[in-house]
């Protein structure tokens, strides 16, 4: 914001506000930016963990007017009203806020964002928070972002894609090394393989080829193993100007020790501790380049650009670009985010985005997800849940709700693989991992699973390379 300083953190500098801001607090007692601007009636695509973290942030907004979602889930109707709308038919989405009086839609999923939702209803007059197709094939086509990534100068890691079985197979023995096997599209977090011998490479080529993916794995891409350790970078864009939110680590594995096929995400933290002097700086330039390409090849890039970084001996690499939120990056990123985050998004889709509308607390958070048993493979739904309310009474703990339903009495049920969020924010890292797992313990349902290592990184530090 303006008037901010650099605040340090081990080796990470995030802006942190120090002066006095108009408008109102929110829901922490904290400044928020404002401008003039009439209430904004909003609707929000998704039904996850992060579409509930994003409906909290965009409530917090004294722009914020009536809340609509779709499909929603077992906790986002507290805060918003239900639409009877596919998130993935742009027409109907159009429709429904042409009729409802919405000014504002936000798409959470990336389906909805490659199938050109956002181009169908900014064609309508109505402001979207959420790339067009066109730019969103940056996540839609592993193989289209590492042609952006060539044109911009991106360090990542090399790479050769393939259509057919055969010839990919050939390729994966010539390698004979560790290497990861991609499906070039959508595949829900689930179709990357990190295979570190050849047999686990030939059956990952299979795999993405026979179907296991659908449509997703009629395209491989073979990229080389990169090492070291992971870090995410969320920022939002007008398609000029890039505002890189706070880092964050993901744990993709289902068990701990990182073992076990690899989720749509386990667990996360925010910030990032273990970054060496320059990486976030180098971070944020390679987000910059790549807006700045896709502007230069005649796409504007208007939402949330979510760039996977491996730091690397030689600094940091792109493992992947993605064109929304991370989930579950996003609850413990929103929750720090000093920021009118409907003031934020409408500025993206305006072209009117500026640095000083964010600005961080110096303080942690952590996020630990429970699972249902089984998950990422086949699990039971339907189970009832119990705890939330407690959970949620500990102090710096938000339950973000990600699979779940509400049943006809209100009893909030189990509806997917990834069920709840426990985030918690406080001043030490120490202290919102203990708060985290200390919410864990609160909740009861019928095979519940976790993690119990979630942050065990930033405690341990970077193993040196």
């Amino acid at each position: 914001m303006g008037g901010g300083k650099r605040v340090t953190r081990g080796h990470e500098q995030e802006a942190k506000g120090s002066g006095a801001l108009s408008g109102a607090l929110d829901a922490r007692g904290q400044h928020m930016v404002t401008r003039d601007r009439e209430a904004v009636d909003i609707l929000l695509l998704g039904s996850g963990g992060r579409e509930h973290a994003l409906l909290a942030k965009l409530a917090e907004s004294p722009h914020a007017g009536r809340l609509w979602v779709a499909p929603g889930n077992g906790g986002m109707f507290q805060l918003a009203e239900r639409a009877d709308v596919s998130m993935e038919d742009g027409n109907a989405v159009a429709a429904f806020a042409r009729e409802h009086g919405i000014g504002l839609v936000v798409i959470g999923p990336e389906a909805p964002l490659v199938g050109g939702v956002a181009d169908v209803v900014r064609a309508a007059g109505i402001s979207v928070f959420g790339p067009s197709a066109e730019a969103a094939r940056l996540e839609g086509s592993k193989e289209f972002a590492k042609q952006v990534m060539a044109r911009a100068g991106v360090p990542t890691a090399a790479y050769r894609s393939f259509t057919d079985e055969a010839s990919c197979a050939a390729y994966v023995r010539e390698v004979a090394g560790p290497c990861v096997v991609k499906a070039d599209g959508l595949a829900a977090g689930k179709g990357v393989i990190v295979a570190q011998t050849t047999e686990e490479a030939l059956a990952g080529v299979h795999e993405c080829l026979s179907g296991a993916f659908g449509d997703a794995g009629a395209k491989v891409i073979v990229e080389e193993l990169l090492e070291g350790p992971e870090c995410s970078l969320l920022a939002l864009t007008d398609g000029t100007t890039v505002v890189p939110l706070a880092t964050s680590q993901d744990h993709k594995r289902a068990l701990d020790g990182d073992r076990g096929p690899n989720t749509g995400g386990m667990g996360v933290y925010s910030p990032v501790p273990i970054l060496l002097p320059g990486e976030l700086d180098r971070m944020v330039a390679i987000e910059q380049r790549v807006v700045d390409q896709l502007r230069a090849d005649g796409i504007a890039y208007s939402g949330c650009l979510y760039g996977g970084f491996m730091l690397t001996r030689g600094g940091p690499k792109v493992l992947e670009f993605n064109a929304r939120f991370g989930d579950p990056e996003t609850q413990v990123v929103l929750p720090r985010m000093k920021a009118d985050l409907v003031e934020c998004f409408l500025a993206c889709d305006e072209g009117t985005l500026c640095p000083d509308m964010v600005a961080w607390d110096d303080d942690w958070a952590v996020s630990v997800v429970l699972t249902s048993a089984g998950y990422p493979g086949a699990y039971e739904k339907g189970k009832p849940i119990s705890g939330i309310d407690e959970a949620n009474a500990l102090p710096g703990v938000t339950v973000y709700h990600a699979g779940t339903a509400l049943s006809s009495d209100g009893t909030v049920l189990t509806n997917g693989g990834r069920v709840l969020d426990m985030t918690a924010v406080a001043p030490t890292f120490e202290d919102a991992r203990n708060r985290a797992y200390e919410a864990c313990d609160k909740i009861w349902f019928e095979g519940k699973t976790y993690r119990h290592d979630i942050g065990m990184k930033a405690i341990k530090g970077r193993e040196r390379l």
